[in-house]
């Protein structure tokens, strides 16, 4: 879902770091495989899109790959999961930097040197579902087999401290799907702790963090939709049935604090209220059929893409009140969407026009300054956001002790949490 890398400076002497900018969004275009004549008719490419000039660009072509599935960026190189190739690289120059073979590879997740991927396959049985690499050279690190690590298909994965949390959906074995979240210990790479988040809470697409908890968008037996709340710190799981259609593959994301979501084949978007665990009513200004969804952190803009997974692809970009502000083409079934954001170290920052009281606080932020439909997000170092509001006043209690940001419309200050 929705990973971006913000890289932060922050100054000694003051309390104060340069202003955060959107550099660019790249959009992974899974092009199309003809599995009836084994053919690639339009190749998996990488694209960039300038939020400045408004150009999107094909940056690179990745060869003989049938799809792929996931980016995600660390400093200066990001890595693609492309059908059975893992790709590093450079984030200026998209220039390959290394690769290696990695059958079935899902979804990527990056941890001090260490780049996790789950894998899975249709029809196809692995000895191992859960791979770490060196981020330096992709050398594989270790191959957890089906008795110490995942016995079945994994797929989505999100870091919360040195810890990877999964999600094992076991997906493409029809009628045998489950609905497990694994934990991955990066430090001495050992994995476990494994809760099953019952019948109602099979097979998990999605996984998004906010706050102390996980959440999953759950496609069950492929005859209904469900959400999973899944707490940190307890390991408790609460699941809610929401639809009797599927979501499909990777239409959610969360937006402000509400998971956005819609139904295979819908034209209407969804929002699910995270912290009442219910349905919070259709979103309105939006009827289209899209492929992925993702909210850019610094702005709160919605990019949402359409294809019809042969010929055509279309990033539409939604404001607040879900009024269409751009649209550009983007090659053929754009599914995965990830942000650039950079600190502009060396730039003469501007003033920031809102203010926090008090700060360093342990539970209640006051807002000074925002207007009163402006969204304020809290980030923390990762560049995830942690809470979501349009209140003046924000409680932060359940977050955990350390450095965050608040942002509002691009312009961000930091906030220390005791």
């Amino acid at each position: 879902m929705k990973k971006a890398l913000i890289t932060l400076s922050l100054f000694a002497s003051s309390w104060s770091f340069a202003q955060n900018q959107l550099h660019q969004v790249l959009v992974v275009n899974e092009g199309y495989f003809d599995y009836q004549t084994g053919a690639i008719l339009e190749p998996v490419t990488i694209g960039s899109y300038n939020p400045t000039t408004q150009l999107y660009q094909v940056v690179d072509t990745l060869e003989n790959m049938r799809f792929a599935s996931d980016l995600v960026i660390d400093g200066d190189f990001y890595y693609v999961a492309a059908d059975s190739k893992i790709f590093k690289m450079d984030l200026n120059t998209h220039q390959e930097v290394a690769s290696v073979s990695c059958p079935g590879v899902r979804n990527l997740a990056v941890y001090q040197g260490k780049l996790a991927a789950t894998r899975g396959e249709y029809l196809t049985t692995y000895d191992s579902y859960l791979h770490v690499y060196n981020t330096t050279d992709l050398q594989l690190i270790q191959a957890f087999d089906t008795v110490t690590g995942p016995k079945w298909a994994t797929q989505n994965i999100v870091i919360d401290g040195a810890t990877a949390y999964l999600v094992v959906n076991n997906a493409y074995e029809w009628g045998n799907e489950k609905g497990i979240i694994g934990q991955l210990n990066l430090a001495n790479l050992s994995y476990g702790n494994e809760v099953d988040l019952g019948p109602d809470g099979k097979n998990p697409d999605n996984l998004i963090k906010y706050g102390s908890a996980l959440y999953t968008v759950n496609n069950k037996d492929w005859t209904g939709t469900s959400i999973s709340k899944f707490e940190l710190a307890t390991n408790a799981s609460t699941t809610v049935n929401i639809a009797n259609a599927v979501a499909g593959c990777g239409t959610s994301a969360l937006r402000d604090d509400k998971l956005t979501y819609q139904i295979s084949m819908e034209t209407s978007l969804n929002n699910f209220d995270i912290n009442g665990m219910n349905n919070n009513g259709p979103v309105n200004g939006i009827n289209m059929n899209f492929y992925e969804l993702a909210q850019e952190p610094l702005s709160g803009l919605l990019y949402a893409s359409s294809t019809d997974f042969f010929s055509f692809g279309t990033v539409y970009i939604y404001d607040a009140t879900n009024t269409e502000i751009y649209q550009f083409s983007a090659g053929v079934s754009p599914g995965t969407i990830v942000f650039d954001i950079r600190s502009s170290a060396g730039i003469t920052e501007t003033k920031t026009n809102f203010s926090i009281s008090p700060n360093p606080t342990n539970d209640i932020l006051t807002i000074q300054g925002k207007a009163a439909n402006e969204v304020i997000n809290v980030v923390d170092l990762n560049g995830t956001i942690v809470l979501s509001s349009t209140d003046s006043t924000l409680n932060i209690s359940q977050l955990p002790t350390g450095i965050f940001f608040v942002n509002i419309n691009g312009t961000c200050q930091k906030v220390i949490k005791l």
